[in-house]
C-alpha cells in the first residue's frame, strides 16, 4: 500500500487531504510543521508528499527544498490557494512533481496523485535513482508548424549525425529534454541508452553522487556501491538539465571529467573510462553567467560547440493549436474521456496567453480542462482563469525592466570604481567579481572612465 505524507499548517485543511488519499485507498499520514515532516521523513520512507501552504512564495520554496533533501525518491506535489503561474514554473523547476490551485477538483487531485505514483513506480522498476535512465518506448515527437519549430528540426537534423556536444537554451517547459531525445533517436548512438539528470533539482552535496556514482561507505548513506549517471549513459546520451545550477565546486569536477573521459566515483580510487554523447540544457543565458562570474568560462566553451535555442511558446502562436490537438489526445487515452476537439473561441483564448510554462503548462491545462468538460468539445469555460482573463505582459514592459536592471548595473560600477579612485583590480573585489568579468561589464555597458 502506497503512504503519502500530507505536510499543512492548517490542520483542518491537512485531515481533508489525509482522509481523501485514504478514501483512495493509499495509507495518509499529516503533519501540521515543516520540522515535524523533516523529522519524520528521515525515519520513515513514503511514496508521496502533499505540501499546502498559505505563507509567502520564499518559505514555500524554502520548505520544498528541506523536503527535498530528505524525501528521497518520493515526488512533492504542491497545493496552495491561489494561482501564480510564474511561482509555479519556479516550483517544477526546483523539483516539484505538480501543482494545484484552489477550487481542487477531486477527480484533478486523484489523478495528479495517480501520475506521481505511477510515475515514481516507473522509477524505481528501472533502478534509478533521479538519474532517468529512458529504456520505455519513447513518447512521440511531435514539431509545429511554425517557422521556428521547422528550423529546430533542422538543426537537429544537422546535429544529430554528429558527436558534438549540445546546449539547448529555452525557457522552463518548452521542450528542451524532448528536443535531446530527438537528437538522440536520429543519431548512431540511439540503440544505446539515454539518461536524463535534472541538476536543478539537486542539493548541491549530492551532485558528485548523482553524476560520478560512489562506494559504498563513501559518506553517510552510502550502504553500496552506485553507478553514476555518466557509466549508466555508457554507449549512449547523457542529458544535463539546468546545467547552470551547479555551483563552481561541481561545474570544476565536471570539466575535469569531460576533458579526461574517465572518472572516480565519490570515495574510490579506480579510474572508470566511458564513451558518452553529452547534451546540456539551461533555461538561463549562459554567456550571461560567465559574464557575471558565475559559470566557468572554459567549462561553457568546452559544452558549446553547437547550441539549439527554442524560442518561448508564445512567440510559436501557429504551434499552440497542434499540440493542444496533441495534448488532447493524450488527455483523452488518460482519463478515459472521449473529447474531439476545441470550440473556436478557446482556441483563440490559448492563443492569446503568455505560456510562462510553455509547452509543459499547456499540456496541464489541456488536461485539466478535458477532466472538467461535460461535453464533446473544449468550450472556453473549462479554461481556468488565467486563460480566460489572461494577463498580458507587453515587450515595451519587458525593454523598460531591461534598461532598469542595466542602468543599476551601470551606477553600482561606476560608484565602486569612484570609490576605489578607479582602481580597477580594487573594483573587482568591492563588487564580487573578477577582472576580467568587470572589464566586460564595462565594455558592455558603455562605462567611460576618465
Amino acid at each position: 500500500m502506497y503512504r503519502i505524507l500530507v505536510v499543512d499548517n492548517d490542520l483542518k485543511n491537512g485531515r481533508k487531504f489525509a482522509r481523501f488519499a485514504e478514501s483512495l485507498g493509499y495509507k495518509a499520514q499529516m503533519k501540521n510543521s515543516v520540522n515535524a515532516a523533516v523529522n519524520l521523513l528521515k525515519k520513515e520512507e513514503f511514496d508521496l508528499v502533499i505540501l499546502n501552504f498559505t505563507h509567502s512564495d520564499q518559505s514555500a520554496l524554502d520548505t520544498l527544498k528541506k523536503l527535498k533533501i530528505v524525501c528521497g525518491e518520493a515526488p512533492i506535489i504542491l497545493s496552495a490557494q491561489y494561482s501564480d503561474v510564474k511561482f509555479a514554473v519556479t516550483a517544477l523547476k526546483k523539483g516539484a512533481q505538480d501543482y494545484l490551485t484552489d477550487p481542487i477538483h477531486p477527480d484533478e487531485l486523484k489523478e495528479v496523485i495517480r501520475e506521481a505514483l505511477e510515475k515514481k513506480e516507473n522509477r524505481s522498476k528501472l533502478g534509478k535513482a533521479r538519474g532517468r535512465l529512458k529504456k520505455q518506448p519513447e513518447k512521440e515527437f511531435l514539431t509545429g508548424p511554425s517557422p521556428q519549430s521547422q528550423a529546430i528540426m533542422k538543426q537537429i537534423d544537422l546535429i544529430a549525425s554528429t558527436d558534438m556536444t549540445v546546449i539547448i537554451g529555452g525557457e522552463t517547459g518548452s521542450g528542451k529534454e524532448f528536443v535531446a531525445k530527438r537528437i538522440h533517436r536520429k543519431s548512431s548512438r540511439s540503440k544505446g541508452p539515454f539518461v536524463a539528470l535534472d541538476c536543478g533539482a539537486l542539493p548541491d552535496n549530492l551532485v558528485a553522487s548523482e553524476l560520478f556514482g560512489h562506494v559504498k561507505g563513501a559518506f553517510t548513506g552510502a550502504v553500496t556501491d552506485k553507478k553514476g549517471v555518466f557509466e549508466m549513459a555508457n554507449g549512449g546520451t547523457l542529458f544535463l538539465d539546468e546545467i547552470g545550477n551547479l555551483n563552481y565546486e561541481n561545474q570544476m569536477s565536471l570539466l575535469r571529467v569531460i576533458q579526461e573521459r574517465n572518472l572516480r566515483r565519490v570515495g574510490g580510487t579506480k579510474l572508470i573510462p566511458f564513451d558518452v554523447r553529452i547534451i546540456v540544457a539551461t533555461n538561463e543565458d549562459l554567456r550571461e553567467k560567465v559574464l557575471s562570474g558565475d559559470f566557468r568560462e572554459d567549462l561553457y566553451f568546452r559544452l558549446n560547440e553547437f547550441m539549439i535555442h527554442i524560442p518561448p511558446l508564445r512567440e510559436r502562436k501557429q504551434d499552440i493549436e497542434v499540440f493542444a490537438m496533441h495534448f488532447l489526445k493524450l488527455a483523452n487515452i488518460r482519463l478515459k474521456k472521449n473529447i474531439s476537439a476545441f470550440e473556436p473561441e478557446a482556441i483563440k483564448k490559448l492563443k492569446s496567453y503568455y505560456w510562462h510554462g510553455n509547452l509543459r503548462e499547456l499540456n496541464n491545462v489541456v488536461k485539466k480542462s478535458v477532466l472538467l468538460s461535460e461535453s464533446d468539445h473544449i468550450n472556453p469555460e473549462v479554461l481556468p482563469p488565467e486563460i480566460g482573463n489572461p494577463l498580458q505582459e507587453s515587450q515595451d514592459e519587458m525593454d523598460s525592466l531591461k534598461e532598469i536592471t542595466r542602468k543599476a548595473q551601470k551606477s553600482a560600477i561606476l560608484k565602486a570604481l569612484k570609490s576605489v579612485n578607479y582602481n580597477k583590480s580594487k573594483a573587482a573585489r568591492l563588487l564580487s567579481l573578477n577582472r576580467k568579468t568587470l572589464y566586460n561589464k564595462i565594455e558592455e555597458l558603455d562605462i567611460r572612465l576618465p
